[in-house]
């Protein structure tokens, strides 16, 4: 099934900035899918070499394939490569929306570097780049995106992405979880930064989502713990991004949203 790209959409004539978009099975494509629906235009950024580096490995079509199915790189999509270890890459990649649609209007800091290390193995390498990647790229992504914003503009809306490290602990996941919190705190005070411009900063938790990382264990484990019987899927958290994008959430600034569908942590 096509994009729909109707201009006539409630993000129309908005421009909007979405990290992480590197496979179809991801949240990033979905979100990606669910803004261009609405009528906006999208500049998507990747990094391909992570997803090689992980268990899950890159889209077996690779980036090509991942754009031709969000309706190619044209009139409403952008694409470019940035490695977020590199603290320049943020600026640069809201420049590059800046100079193919005139301005952004909307951040979705979706990408994350992935850390399995648990306290007796974790190094300082590993930390210093769940660091840059996942807290100091969020920053810097807000302060370019603010720096271009125009606030005479409707809809500016900046919306990080957490995970669910303050709900409960992730013991083996130490330098993904510290810095993936450093994001949850951040979000009160960027968001008040940012208010008396009439820029909202919002972070989701999206809870378990099945973009197919989870080996068949876990995902039984967890699905056990999830009230419906199965793990989220990334459109479902596609529609909690729009609606923060949109003039609907106007209202909605400095909150960490948990959508995890009642997922129960105690359950064994």
């Amino acid at each position: 099934m096509g994009i729909d790209m109707s201009a006539q959409g409630p993000l129309a004539g908005r421009v909007a900035v979405v990290t992480g978009v590197s496979r179809r099975a991801g949240i990033g494509f979905a979100l990606t899918r669910e803004l261009l629906s609405a009528g906006a235009k999208v500049v998507v950024q990747s990094w391909t070499p992570h997803d090689a580096d992980q268990p899950w490995g890159s889209d077996p079509a690779g980036m090509a394939g991942v754009l031709a199915a969000l309706g190619g790189v044209g009139d409403h999509l952008e694409h470019v490569e940035a490695d977020f270890t590199d603290p320049a890459a943020p600026a640069e990649v809201i420049e590059r929306a800046v100079d193919r649609f005139g301005h952004v209007d909307v951040l979705v800091a979706n990408h994350a570097r992935s850390s399995k290390q648990a306290l007796e193995e974790v190094t300082a390498a590993e930390l210093d780049l769940a660091w840059a990647v996942n807290a100091r790229a969020s920053v810097l992504l807000t302060q370019a995106f603010a720096a271009q914003h125009d606030d005479q503009r409707p809809g500016g809306r900046v919306i990080l992405f957490t995970s669910g490290q303050h709900l409960a602990p992730m013991p083996t996941e130490l330098p993904y979880a510290i810095s993936k919190g450093a994001i949850h705190q951040m979000t009160a005070s960027l968001s008040d930064a940012l208010a008396d411009r009439g820029i909202t900063v919002n972070t989701v938790n999206p809870g378990p989502v099945d973009t197919g990382w989870a080996g068949p264990e876990l995902a039984r484990h967890i699905g056990r713990a999830l009230p419906s019987g199965r793990w989220g899927r990334p459109d479902e958290v596609a529609k909690v991004v729009r609606w923060l994008a949109s003039d609907d959430a106007a209202w909605i600034t400095g909150q960490v949203i948990n959508s995890e569908g009642g997922f129960r942590r105690w359950v064994e």
